[in-house]
């Protein structure tokens, strides 16, 4: 059977729209436009939905990226926000800690400028929709501390339950080795965003909706535009290796990294960057107090690059060093040319993206990542591997690798390609594919005017601890603890 044929009681076929990957964009393309009422065939290559690279904050601002402008930090917080109202019960509601170490090149100054421009905007948009208000109040949207309020927040006893950003400070203050840092140390009202909770929203929404068909375990190998009918023919191999085809009127590449695979099967050339990168999964049983996310600044690429600690309920915390021997990897980054538009890498990193990774260099990287935060905060030596990497690749469009926000391309005939870099730019990209099927007159978008709470009526619906619960037993199907599945903030 062609399963996109959709025809309505008087016989006349309804358009569909392809989307080839089951990832954060492809996933939200298909609940933008499901909700819309338009017929969707999800291709997915893998078991189930959303299972990419790690996601571990909503990047709101930008504020881990000194080397990007601020028109990019001013989209990806227009973006976070969206995020947050759609996917409303995937969030870590706890801050993040900005420091700057004494041997860096930067100034904790630099950030302020950046941040009073953000908080301006993120007023802005409160004042325009209440429902903006998702980062909690704009007159709190940062926090400098000096060291003298530093060492008075150290002698004070761990929160319960830490509301303030002094509650959050406090544990912060008491580990952090204070005199390696320039001042002030900056927290700011970043969240946490949970990969495992967007997979489980996506997939119990998704199932709701008859008019999107989710293929996983679905690989598709060619694709054909016919100039005649104007569609796109898919050719996919199911999970027994059974050839199947179908026809759609539009189609969206949403391959993440291997976008340029399909570029290559459409014979549309694009020029695009990929990169291997891997966060790695620890346990501290001595943690005290409840702690934000803290970003260590560093200089990428070098040993002192830029160190991050997230953490997760009962002692756990994904680790990400930017130097090449933890989060970053030698030759990781690589570039699409002339004959390809799907940049190479070695296959040593093709293991590790199918799983396989040695348990000696699981061991090696994580406990590296240890130390490397360490550095910072000398009781975190304690910690210990807490579960395999979370690892993936990353593409990046065009030539630019500090590119973080972007959203989507079109090219050729009814075709697009979503080329987020970071999770929040997905809704981004399905309101222009949205945009794009109205201007061709392949929808009828009855949209206009609309919220996003209306726009996703179906997803708003879901009941907390059925995304939970989805949550933690798709963490545990992909081997990672269901504690990294678990919401921090609620």
């Amino acid at each position: 059977m062609n399963i996109s044929e959709h025809r309505s009681s008087e016989g006349i076929r309804h358009s569909t729209v392809g989307i080839i990957g089951g990832g954060v964009a492809g996933a939200t393309i298909a609940l933008r436009l499901a909700e819309l009422g338009i017929s969707i065939n999800l291709f997915e290559e893998g078991i189930s939905l959303v299972n990419g690279p790690p996601i571990c904050h909503l990047h709101a601002g930008g504020n881990l990226y000194r080397e990007i402008s601020n028109q990019q930090c001013l989209d990806l917080l227009e973006q976070s926000i969206d995020t947050l109202r759609v996917f409303k019960h995937t969030a870590n509601i706890r801050p993040t800690v900005i420091a700057v170490p004494i041997d860096d090149n930067g100034s904790a100054l630099d950030l302020i400028p950046r941040l009073d421009l953000l908080k301006t905007s993120y007023e802005q948009l409160v004042k325009r929709d209440s429902k903006n208000k998702v980062l909690g109040e704009p007159s709190d949207y940062f926090t400098l501390y000096s060291k003298q309020d530093i060492e008075k927040l150290k002698q004070l006893d761990n929160p319960t339950h830490p509301i303030t950003p002094d509650d959050w400070m406090i544990p912060v203050a008491k580990s952090l080795q204070l005199d390696q840092f320039k001042y002030p140390i900056v927290m700011v009202q970043e969240y946490g965003l949970s990969v495992f909770r967007i997979a489980a929203t996506a997939s119990l929404s998704l199932k709701q909706m008859d008019n999107c068909h989710v293929l996983l375990s679905s690989k598709v190998c060619e694709v054909e535009f016919d100039q005649v009918t104007q569609r796109w023919l898919i050719t996919y191999k199911t999970q027994d290796n059974h050839k199947q085809q179908c026809t759609v009127d539009y189609l969206i590449n949403a391959c993440g990294y291997r976008s340029g695979t399909i570029d290559d099967l459409a014979h549309i050339p694009r020029e695009r960057m990929v990169e291997f990168k891997a966060a790695y999964v620890t346990r501290w049983e001595k943690c005290e107090g409840h702690w934000p996310e803290v970003i260590i600044h560093g200089e990428r690429g070098t040993p002192k690059g830029m160190a991050q600690l997230t953490p997760y309920p009962n002692g756990y915390f994904q680790l990400h060093g930017m130097t090449k021997d933890i989060t970053l990897f030698e030759n990781g980054l690589v570039t699409s040319d002339h004959s390809s538009a799907q940049p190479k890498l070695s296959e040593a990193f093709k293991e590790k993206l199918n799983r396989q990774w040695s348990e000696e260099e699981v061991i090696e990287r994580t406990e590296k990542a240890i130390k490397h935060v360490a550095q910072y905060v000398d009781t975190f030596k304690s910690a210990v591997v807490g579960g395999k990497p979370l690892f993936g690749a990353q593409q990046i469009p065009g030539a630019d690798a500090t590119l973080r926000a972007a959203d989507i391309s079109f090219s050729g005939d009814n075709y697009a390609r979503s080329e987020i870099v970071k999770a929040s730019s997905a809704l981004s990209a399905a309101d222009a594919i949205v945009s794009e099927l109205t201007t061709k007159g392949i929808i009828t978008s009855h949209d206009d005017g609309s919220t996003r709470e209306q726009l996703f009526s179906t997803t708003l619906q879901l009941d907390k601890q059925d995304i939970l619960a989805k949550a933690e037993k798709i963490a545990v199907q992909r081997g990672f603890p269901a504690s990294l599945a678990q919401p921090i903030g609620y």
